[in-house]
């Protein structure tokens, strides 16, 4: 046994320990390479534009954080940097559409990097843009693969709060904002038979009346923030009526429920997204499905209703015992041929959303089209939250979320040669490259 003193040095040390790990984790350093400005000219590429033909041999200009011209034979401008694109290959930057980028640090020994809920289940008002950390370790991680843009957004409770998309670079919020409040998050309620740690299973008429019980609970809280808004609206035109108090929760509902603004349903199976679109109806919402297990199932409300699918479900199993081992990778391909506006996305909180080309790899080897699968991690996600006016294929007016590869972007042999995010170049290190560089030598 230890003696008291001996606990006490181990404790310390061992305190210690995890907060030198900590540190060495969130180290800024790589961060704040924001690279360089001016003006570029990648010449004799192959350019890879995802919304027209592809140019065997052409330029593509940068300047001002644009991409200025593209085209086999545009005229490399004075003064700029010229980049010999021979045997290269020119993508636009990949769009990774459902993480919880740069909320979410270290899940233990870290609390103050864990910033991804709220206690409570009505959250309108919580934004998930003042939350991101600019200086995580996870964002050049997943950028030197490839990845620019992110949705990053919120989980807890039921109405989460509201999601960011954010390019992966700079030194404040600001900086990498796209749009900053995008969308609000609700984690729609599902029908659950499930007992949970260990309990019983759930009859399923019971978990259907439970999950209606959530349903009105929500639709109550809907309900409520209409009239907050009505009664807002009619004492600004009227003073003489009664005064409302501001409430932030309510008041942040404004931009969603008056259709300015999409809101994003987490749902997996047909019932529920069916159940989702119902509710989105009832309420003149748009949006798109985040999750989208059986998204395929749904395809004529998910037509009728113009919404998209964030599909996240790539690297995760089939959920009952009788589907096909493929079934979750074959989804996309049969969202394709439904004719559903998809993306494929990680879901992942930040580690690991530099796999997203290989989730869009995999499901182009079950079904999709090499084509599609490009798309459904470039122009796709675009589309799917409606910015694609300014990301998701390389075209003249575009921001310019350039990457250079030296081989196809979906394939993990690929090496990444030039990054460029709003038109700066930036340097291809990260955490791991460090990493790399400190061992690779010793014996």
């Amino acid at each position: 046994m230890l003696s008291e003193t001996k606990r006490i040095t181990f404790a310390v040390l061992s305190a210690l320990v995890i907060a030198a790990s900590t540190l060495a984790q969130s180290d800024a350093s790589q961060q704040n390479r924001t690279g360089k400005a001016g003006v570029f000219a990648i010449v004799g590429a192959r350019i890879v534009t995802v919304s027209g033909a592809t140019i065997e041999s052409g330029t593509v200009v940068l300047r001002n954080g644009k991409i200025e011209f593209v085209g086999a034979n545009v005229a490399v401008p004075a003064g700029a940097e010229k980049i010999d694109g021979k045997g290269l290959t020119v993508y636009p930057g990949m769009i990774d559409a459902a993480t919880n980028m740069g909320l979410l640090e270290i899940q233990q020994g870290m609390p103050g990097g864990v910033d991804v809920s709220e206690v409570g289940v009505m959250n309108a008002n919580a934004k998930a843009y003042l939350g991101v950390n600019p200086h995580s370790t996870h964002i050049n991680v997943t950028r030197v693969n490839g990845i620019t843009t992110v949705l990053s957004f919120p989980t807890g409770g039921v109405i989460a709060g509201q999601a960011t998309l954010i390019n992966l670079n700079g030194s404040t919020q600001a900086e990498m904002a796209v749009v900053p409040e995008y969308g609000l998050v609700i984690n729609f309620p599902r029908v659950a038979t499930g007992g949970g740690f260990g309990g019983p299973p759930v009859d399923f008429n019971e978990a259907v009346r439970r999950r209606d019980n959530q349903i009105e609970d929500l639709r109550k809280m809907f309900r409520n923030a209409e009239n907050y808004l009505r009664a807002r609206d009619a004492y600004a035109k009227d003073k003489t009526l009664p005064y409302v108090a501001t409430d932030l929760r309510n008041e942040a509902m404004a931009p969603y429920l008056r259709g300015a603004r999409p809101v994003l349903f987490t749902a997996e199976r047909e019932r529920d997204i069916r159940a989702a679109l119902k509710f989105a109806a009832e309420f003149k919402l748009k949006g798109a499905i985040i999750g989208g297990q059986e998204a395929w199932k749904a395809a004529d409300e998910l037509k009728k209703a113009n919404f998209g699918v964030i599909y996240t479900n790539i690297y995760n199993l089939p959920v009952r015992e009788d589907d096909a081992y493929d079934s979750l990778f074959e989804a996309p391909s049969k969202m394709a041929a439904a004719g559903i506006r998809f993306c494929i996305s990680t879901g992942n909180d930040g580690a690991e959303v530099r796999d997203l080309p290989y989730h869009a790899g995999l499901a182009g080897a079950f079904g999709l089209s090499r084509e599609e699968a490009l798309k459904s991690v470039t122009l796709y996600p675009a589309q799917v939250l409606g910015v694609d006016d300014r990301l998701g294929s390389i075209d003249a007016g575009k921001i310019a979320n350039i990457v250079v590869t030296d081989g196809d972007l979906l394939d993990p042999r690929t090496n990444i040669k030039y990054l460029f995010i709003n038109g700066r170049m930036l340097p291809l290190t990260s955490r791991h490259t460090d990493l790399f560089d400190s061992f690779k030598d010793r014996k």
